[in-house]
């Protein structure tokens, strides 16, 4: 009897203290922690909002942000009211001559940095202290892969993915980016009727393009389950951002719901392909078949050269670190090369004498032939181009860092626990740095390169900056580039009228109605 009492007693005092200590971890996770780092913040002179338990100003920020999308814009590049309007709000409400501001994202302070020199401090990883965002379990069904690593795991990544992207193993892919656009060219000439004339969304085109180059750089003879993955991880693109923009619930992801089902679903279904594929590469190597030029090969060659030079089994990649990685080439590449053509055409509809000198230099350099690897680099005006179009409509508009440890960046000091947002968008637009004219299209001032442009700040990063520079950042300028050149050569664009201006940031930055414009069939002289 007694016994039985005090081994209730026990079990009594244990289910207390669990939850006591619970209740102190929310109070501390929730309010405690909050409070201490608004105190420090503000001490500094860094203005804000006052933090508010639980969401701080998430759920301010999702009506900004819905109002915003609401109505189209006029045609003009003054986009980022509607981009990001609850950055524009706290950078107007807060921002001072120290440029640093900051939000709340649940208990979490988001400091905003608009001073190019802290930027930089950031993004080159000064002394170690900063981490990029750990991602909730619902965002890794998405991101995992070199993207999503720091320290040694990424720098063990890089080492081995690098090579694949060398630019020697991009000109052994010129002939795959070529036939997927001979492919894309064949297929709206057929839709141009005999007036030379088809209404068409470009959006939508580039997504099926961009897919189907990846699909045949990545698996060249498996494009089509290639294909299948990009349907796969187009839904869940859109699945897991909705759940991004919220604050994330830990356990949430167990609740049986229709998406968390859908969203496993995915993942289960992606995994088993890209394992497949994987597998009968594995298989080709080892009966010494005919290598292939695509990522795929490339990486598991890389892979293998690392592990036979290191001799070490944690040099080289699992399985499933290449199905991690194989999942990003989908995720980054597909959708950094589609934004910028169609960001690309609706630019050159709007100013048809952009459009005009691109076509006179493209004609110059390849005249009706098809654009070679060394041709590309002789296309000075489209460079112009893609940089003014990625200065203005950057694939992706933010970059996120948070410190584990103290630091001090500048004047001030942060503590462990903040998030620094960097908001591309903002410093690509702003009239401080640009001049006048930031937000009108002027290819002209990248005329004599980035540098001189930019005047060596860092104000234009649309692939990152730094040892974390997207490693893709040549193949898909080099896509992007041929395209282009291709389509210059056979068709003049006009925006349609059921074109509505409409910027929206789903991911990276795309148009929320589609990019609607009329093909005009080019005869050659």
């Amino acid at each position: 009897m007694e016994l039985g009492y005090w081994l209730a007693f026990a079990a009594t005092a244990a289910t207390l203290a669990a939850a006591g200590w619970v209740g102190w971890s929310a109070a501390e996770w929730l309010w405690f922690q909050p409070r201490r780092l608004e105190r420090k913040l503000m001490a500094q002179g860094i203005r804000g909002s006052r933090y508010r338990l639980p969401y701080g100003d998430v759920k301010e920020n999702e009506n900004l942000v819905d109002e915003a999308r609401r109505n189209p814009l006029p045609l003009s590049h003054s986009i980022v009211d509607r981009v990001v309007p609850h950055l524009t709000r706290v950078v107007d409400l807060y921002g001072g001559k120290n440029k640093v501001t900051f939000y709340w994202f649940g208990p979490s302070p988001r400091v905003i940095i608009m001073d190019p020199e802290l930027v930089k401090d950031i993004l080159s990883s000064k002394s170690g202290h900063f981490e990029k965002l750990r991602l909730t379990p619902i965002e890794r069904l998405l991101y995992m892969g070199l993207f999503s690593y720091d320290g040694e795991k990424w720098a063990k990544r890089k080492r081995i993915i690098n090579p694949a992207f060398h630019i020697e193993k991009l000109k052994m892919m010129m002939p795959l980016f070529s036939a997927c656009c001979d492919e894309l060219i064949s297929r709206w000439e057929e839709l141009v009727d005999s007036s030379g004339v088809f209404d068409i969304d470009i959006c939508s085109e580039f997504q099926k393009f961009s897919a189907d180059v990846i699909s045949r750089t990545a698996f060249s003879s498996n494009y089509k389950e290639g294909r299948r993955i990009f349907e796969l991880q187009k839904e869940q693109t859109e699945l897991v951002f909705h759940t991004a923009e919220n604050l994330y619930i830990p356990g949430s992801r167990f609740i049986p719901t229709q998406k968390n089902q859908r969203r496993n679903e995915i993942h289960r279904e992606v995994t088993a392909l890209l394992k497949s594929m994987i597998e009968q590469r594995e298989h080709a190597i080892k009966n010494g078949e005919a290598k292939t030029d695509d990522l795929l090969w490339l990486l598991m060659e890389s892979n293998r050269n690392a592990q036979e030079g290191d001799h070490m089994q944690d040099a080289s990649l699992t399985t499933k670190d290449v199905i991690e990685e194989c999942r990003m080439f989908y995720v980054a590449g597909q959708e950094t090369t589609s934004v910028l053509l169609t960001w690309t055409m609706i630019v050159l509809s709007m100013h048809p004498n952009w459009q005009d000198q691109a076509r006179n230099e493209v004609l110059q350099v390849f005249g009706q032939s098809k654009p070679t690897f060394e041709g590309l680099s002789q296309l000075k005006i489209v460079t112009m181009i893609f940089y003014e179009v990625l200065r203005l409509y950057p694939p992706g508009v933010t970059l996120f860092r948070h410190t584990y440890k103290e630091i001090k960046l500048g004047e001030f000091t942060f503590p462990p626990g903040v998030q620094f947002l960097l908001p591309i968008i903002l410093l690509h637009h702003s009239r401080e740095f640009w001049g006048e004219d930031a937000e009108e299209f002027n290819p002209e001032r990248f005329s004599e390169g980035v540098s001189k442009a930019t005047k060596n700040q860092l104000i234009f990063f649309p692939f990152g900056w730094g040892p974390r520079i997207c490693i893709g950042q040549s193949f898909t300028m080099t896509e992007a580039k041929i395209a282009l050149a291709l389509i210059l050569q056979r068709f003049s664009v006009e925006l349609s009228p059921s074109y509505a201006h409409a910027p929206d940031n789903i991911l990276t930055l795309q148009p929320q109605y589609g990019a609607q414009v009329i093909l005009h069939k080019l005869h050659p002289l």
